[in-house]
């Protein structure tokens, strides 16, 4: 009896967590609704879809949409590049140097984001580099290299080694046996870590602040509009990111469940 009684007290425990998490997204959501009479939208004044409609009526808002999308599509892009490499020459091979390379990694993720933002900063102006687009390329690829090296390692060291020596004693050359045999392997982790590197880059604001000069992103622009009144629109846009992230987390998941099967 204690036992079942327990048991319900976790599972209840365990879905009002699930629901606290949750609630921000929903309020996000229901705002996103809201047929508001004035510049602030804290309040229900009604049900509406116009702000579906009128989602890029807001120039500067959509320009930082798009600049958010393009510096998280090119930093993931290299994140994954990069991070796979490393994580494949981490989790597999031992090299002088390799005590050190993993103390930088877990390094670059518990960094705290001032830390990172003021230091690329001072690089930056050390180099006498313009600060855009591309300084936010690069500071977001180097604080989501580590993330990816992480997934794709973990990956690589539960790898069995002996599918790769049976592809080449049947004749496959070094990038035929990477293509066919070991890519395909890891390729759960490369994407977990390219969906977490997106993430990580499209709704990053501090190391953002440090070297975005005047390129505004996504959510520099939001908290720039606090003081004004943030639009419905900015809640429609954050639930429609949320959408395609959890349809992509779906079928991840679901692909994952059909290749155990």
């Amino acid at each position: 009896m204690r036992t079942r009684f327990g048991d319900r007290l976790l599972y209840l425990y365990t879905w009002l967590i699930i629901l606290w998490l949750a609630s921000p997204i929903a309020v996000m959501i229901m705002f996103g609704f809201n047929d508001k009479k004035s510049k602030s939208n804290t309040s229900w004044q009604g049900f509406t879809l116009k702000w579906y409609q009128q989602l890029f009526e807001i120039d500067g808002l959509t320009e930082a949409l798009i600049n958010s999308i393009v510096i998280a599509v090119a930093s993931t892009i290299l994140a994954t590049v990069l991070g796979t490499l490393l994580g494949l020459a981490v989790g597999r091979y031992r090299f002088r140097g390799k005590g050190f390379t993993n103390f930088l990694i877990f390094a670059a993720i518990s960094t705290p984001e001032l830390v990172m933002g003021a230091s690329l900063l001072s690089l930056f102006v050390s180099a006498n580099a313009p600060r855009g687009h591309l300084t936010i390329i690069v500071a977001h690829t180097l604080f989501s290299l580590a993330f990816v090296v992480v997934t794709v390692r973990a990956r690589v060291v539960v790898l069995d080694p002996s599918l790769e020596e049976a592809a080449r004693d049947l004749g496959a050359s070094t990038w035929d046996t990477f293509r066919l045999v070991t890519l395909p392997s890891i390729m759960p982790g490369v994407a977990a870590g390219a969906m977490l590197a997106f993430a990580l880059s499209i709704d990053d604001y501090v190391v953002t602040s440090f070297v975005n000069g005047s390129t505004q992103t996504f959510p520099l622009w939001i908290i720039g509009s606090v003081k004004v009144g943030i639009p419905a629109q900015v809640n429609v846009m954050g639930t429609l990111i949320f959408a395609l992230g959890a349809l992509v987390a779906i079928a991840n998941s679901v692909s994952a469940r059909r290749r155990a099967r």
